[in-house]
């Protein structure tokens, strides 16, 4: 199974007894699986098996599913409706027998709203059976369709979501790397640190600031969040590989990503680790972004 996005669009057309049809399935991202149905009169029983079956195929999006339904007309009929023509001959000899006039004739009987109707011919059973199993073999094309665009978006964001993991890896070593992490150069900045402190007054104890300066260089240490950063590299790259419905973890893991750079950064003590950090943050939320748009 490949990475898949969000984002797709399909469209699906069929002709039989008389009818043509054509569906369209638009999908944007959303946190879970949401379908809307726009069915034309006569199509409704459609939405529960078209339902059933895009949400067998799909895990996440908002999709706006609509059919379309024209081709040749039915045959018609006319209809009386015997109800209502019966009550009004009976209310017409009643006003005649009370004040006189003529009966009432046909054509103006014809005339009065309700008394006749020209209806559509009614399908049998297996004539809309049949025409129901066209109209949905022809949204199974739909979303067949709509998964080969997803997957296509998918592929690309892939791509993008690869290399940008590739260079969170880069950063996280290039920090590793970094001579302001040199236990040499921490003591430099710190004996620095405490020497201005000596100089501004005479009032300090030694011992005390020689324990300051040791949970000092305690709290400048971004060990753990390098390391922190390398484990997520993995967990990423083993995601992609997965083939899976990821979207839902890698934007969690992205989370995890940026807390890691912003702890980073708030111990950077030196302008090219802040660099470095400010970097890791771009690139992870340019990632986000992306994954965003992931299944």
């Amino acid at each position: 199974m490949a990475i898949s996005s969000m984002t797709g669009f399909a469209r699906a057309s069929g002709a039989s007894g008389g009818f043509t049809w054509q569906w369209e399935v638009k999908s944007i991202n959303g946190k879970a699986l949401d379908m809307r149905f726009r069915l034309p009169p006569g199509f409704e029983a459609l939405e529960l098996p078209a339902r059933t079956a895009a949400a067998a195929r799909l895990k996440r999006g908002n999709l706006q599913i609509s059919l379309t339904v024209g081709g040749v007309a039915r045959a018609e009929r006319v209809s009386v409706n015997e109800e209502v023509l019966e009550q009004l001959l009976s209310a017409g000899e009643t006003l005649r027998n009370r004040i006189g006039g003529e009966p009432l004739r046909a054509d103006f009987l014809l005339s009065i709203r309700g008394v006749v109707d020209v209806v559509p011919e009614e399908e049998n059973e297996e004539e809309v059976a049949g025409r129901n199993r066209e109209v949905l073999r022809s949204f199974g094309e739909a979303l067949d369709q709509l998964i080969a665009s997803r997957e296509a978006e998918g592929a690309r964001l892939s791509g993008l979501v690869t290399a940008q993991v590739t260079r969170i890896a880069e950063l996280a070593e290039a920090a590793r790397a970094s001579k302001a992490r040199a236990p040499e150069a921490i003591k430099a900045r710190l004996a620095e640190q405490v020497a201005r402190l000596m100089e501004a007054g005479s009032g300090f104890d030694p011992q005390r600031l020689h324990q300051e300066a040791v949970l000092a260089a305690t709290r400048a240490d971004i060990q753990e969040e390098i390391d922190r950063l390398s484990s997520h590299v993995e967990a990423a790259r083993a995601l992609m590989a997965s083939g899976e419905a990821v979207g839902r973890k890698f934007d969690f893991l992205a989370q995890e990503f940026n807390r890691e750079a912003n702890t980073l950064c708030s111990k950077a003590m030196d302008g090219g680790m802040t660099a470095i950090g400010l970097d890791l943050k771009t690139v992870i939320d340019q990632m986000r972004e992306q994954v965003q748009n992931l299944e």
